[in-house]
């Protein structure tokens, strides 16, 4: 740890230290901090605007968390060593919010559909039996499993860290990657877009898999975009690929 960068090195234990203590407070105090502190629909009665920044540092599972820190480590030591702690950090930041961004204007028209019934369904008196796609509930039956819906919560540093992913990417494009389950070397270059390929794809057939694929575009773009930027008003812009 003492050869890391200080950011690169402050964002892992930040990220250990808030999962550890989300585990702690559930399994002890059933506290669900994940709840309070991802990323939940702007519709919800559970959205805060502090949710942006705080849902990239939640992590469901052990092996969430892992792997998403060991991309950091892996990529965004070298990208802080390139860049500074400075702007590596408001890079990371800008993909996570980005990405909650981006998924927050997924969902607005994923649940346009379930926002109509919840409408009509507020109108109606309470007890009233009501069917939907060939299953009946009463009204307020449905008011609460819809609002269920709403207030699933996105947690992780997914976003951001496919930000970081893209960075490498722009910035080593010709570098050789060994990828498990790929056999040979892939330059960098081709792995990102077969990254964001696959994403697509994904977010596309795979809506019901609980992984936020369109988030993990929506770092990407952020990424892509902020470069783009630095690119053009930064003198010293190799830093930023060419």
């Amino acid at each position: 740890m003492k050869q890391l960068p200080e950011v690169t090195k402050n964002l892992l234990i930040i990220n250990a230290l808030v999962f550890l203590a989300s585990y702690v407070a559930e399994a002890r105090y059933n506290v669900d901090i994940n709840g309070l502190l991802g990323l939940h629909y702007f519709s919800s009665e559970k959205f805060h605007p502090y949710q942006f920044f705080t849902y990239m540092f939640m992590h469901s599972t052990f092996e969430h968390l892992f792997f998403n820190m060991f991309a950091v480590w892996m990529f965004g030591r070298i990208l802080e060593n390139v860049w500074g702690g400075g702007r590596f950090l408001f890079y990371y930041l800008v993909c996570g919010v980005g990405a909650g961004l981006v998924q927050e204007a997924a969902q607005y028209f994923e649940f346009m559909p379930l926002m109509n019934n919840l409408k009509a369904l507020s109108a109606l008196p309470s007890s009233e039996m009501v069917p939907i796609d060939g299953v009946t509930h009463t009204a307020a039956q449905w008011i609460t499993m819809h609002k269920a819906v709403l207030d699933i919560s996105t947690v992780g540093a997914s976003g951001a860290v496919y930000g970081i992913l893209l960075a490498f990417g722009m910035l080593f494009p010709n570098q050789q990657l060994f990828i498990i389950p790929i056999p040979v070397p892939i330059k960098a270059k081709w792995l990102i877009i077969g990254y964001f390929a696959l994403e697509l794809v994904l977010a596309l057939v795979a809506k019901g898999d609980g992984v936020a694929h369109i988030a993990h575009l929506g770092g990407m773009i952020f990424g892509f975009l902020l470069i783009l930027y630095w690119r053009k008003h930064t003198p010293n812009n190799g830093y930023f690929g060419r």
